[in-house]
């Protein structure tokens, strides 16, 4: 028995050795990055579904109202959160260089600008949050819009709270730190559910009890990661003044990674926004449908967006150092385990789909599309899903915002949306259509994407 426990963490050790361990960083340092990561993301998405879970007790329409919102928040969110990449990249990026005192100063503008462009999107929506209501979700029942216009303008004052949340968070990944990224994110999320449970589950206060729950955990969560970075972390050397001033060429840097990256974003949950839209014409039941799929579907994927975010850190430290073939080499060996993660996660998750399901008490009507839709995409995300989303991650981390940027644009409006529409409205497809034409997406945009890893342009841009 010794004898063979032996020979197993030999050759698991040889294994991790060979892929993933190079000049840069060893296996060590890579595992030591996504564990945390890893756990952040199972908090996240497990918690969230907890919330949906909650929500659903308030009925069809309270579940309605939160996915509909959640569908625009996504899209906003994804702007600052976009910026806030550029900020990890910069970071990671300086820190392979070993440059610590630029390290600082990207973590100032990281922080300043996400923050900024947070509070502005705010502000916008709170002031046009009926057209905006009506001109996207309209069709929707009376009911169901008074409970997203409290949603909508709730979640926008939150903006700013999540937003540094997600900036300190981000820079703390770049140079390595994803423990102390872990520990804040699971303040804001696990005072989130509390919150929900004593406002949903207690007070009875449905879409307004959670809606006072999202704004005093964001806020809590950027209290205390403002207090870990001006008083507890002793590597970065950060003070209050040094986030109003904040030179224009570090901004330079940070934005030439955010912002087509922010555009990238905002056309891409655009068309995942215009697919919600076409959801809401399908009526209640296939909002709802879509709300507990989604919800199942980001269970699926944990591990896999791990690695998306830890490789960020991983290519940045690597082409920081000029190390091309280690950054090559480290995100062949992602793709592999993003596909291995979501074989081995579906295969132990679909027998349970009853009693995942059973979490959010739908009716007995959409159990089964929800059903055919997940195991629909469990099986397309294994060879689909890695080169789609941790292969952008990584060619972004090497400075190649531009390109991932525009075929992701291209590839959702082109496929998921205009497909969507075909398949799920004009040939009556219904949410199955919708959802199968975002799966074909998956594919031609990372196939463009493996074809630019083959190359050499994505690595030669000048960066620091």
């Amino acid at each position: 028995m010794a004898v063979s426990q032996a020979r197993l963490r030999t050759r698991t050790q040889f294994y991790l050795n060979k892929y993933l361990s190079g000049e840069s960083m060893d296996y060590r340092q890579i595992l030591a990055l996504f564990f945390p990561i890893l756990i952040d993301q199972a908090f996240i998405v497990g918690l969230n579904l907890v919330n949906t879970a909650m929500i659903s007790s308030s009925g069809v329409s309270a579940v309605s109202a939160v996915n509909m919102v959640d569908s625009l928040n996504i899209f906003l969110i994804n702007v600052f959160v976009a910026v806030a990449t550029g900020g990890t990249v910069v970071v990671a990026q300086y820190k392979g260089n070993g440059n610590s005192q630029m390290v600082s100063r990207a973590t100032a503008g990281s922080i300043t600008s996400v923050s900024m462009i947070a509070l502005g999107i705010g502000l916008l929506i709170i002031g046009f949050h009926n057209p905006l209501l009506q001109l996207l979700f309209g069709s929707a029942s009376p009911e169901v819009l008074d409970s997203a216009r409290i949603y909508l303008i709730g979640s926008s004052i939150s903006f700013l709270g999540i937003a540094i949340v997600q900036a300190v968070c981000g820079a703390l990944r770049g140079i390595g730190k994803s423990r102390a990224s872990l520990f804040l994110s699971l303040i804001m999320n696990i005072l989130y559910v509390l919150l929900n449970i004593l406002f949903i589950n207690y007070l009875n206060m449905g879409v307004m009890g959670m809606t006072i729950a999202i704004n005093i955990a964001r806020f809590a969560g950027a209290a205390c990661a403002l207090y870990y970075l001006f008083k507890i972390d002793e590597t970065l050397h950060i003070r209050i003044r040094h986030l109003f001033h904040v030179p224009i060429a570090m901004l330079r840097k940070i934005l030439f990674i955010g912002v087509p990256f922010a555009a990238e974003q905002m056309f891409f949950n655009g068309g995942k926004l215009l697919t919600q839209v076409f959801i809401v014409s399908l009526g209640t039941y296939a909002i709802a449908t879509n709300a507990i799929a989604s919800s199942l579907a980001g269970v699926f994927q944990i591990p896999a967006a791990a690695l998306s975010l830890t490789v960020v850190t991983v290519v940045g430290q690597c082409i920081g150092r000029g190390n091309v073939e280690d950054a090559r080499k480290f995100v062949r060996s992602f793709l592999w385990l993003g596909s291995l993660f979501l074989t081995v996660v579906g295969l132990v998750l679909m027998p349970f789909f009853h009693l995942l399901v059973g979490l959010f008490s739908p009716p007995a009507e959409i159990v089964d599309d929800i059903f055919w839709v997940l195991l629909m995409t469990a099986i397309i995300q294994i060879p689909l899903w890695s080169v789609s989303f941790i292969l952008p991650s990584a060619l972004r981390a090497a400075g190649d915002a531009r390109f991932t940027s525009i075929t992701s644009m291209l590839t959702m409006w082109l496929f998921r949306v205009i497909l969507g529409y075909i398949l799920g409205i004009t040939l009556g497809m219904g949410i199955f259509g919708v959802w199968l034409a975002m799966n074909s997406e998956w594919g031609v945009r990372g196939a463009i994407f493996m074809w630019r890893f083959r190359g050499k342009k994505w690595y030669k841009h000048k960066l620091i």
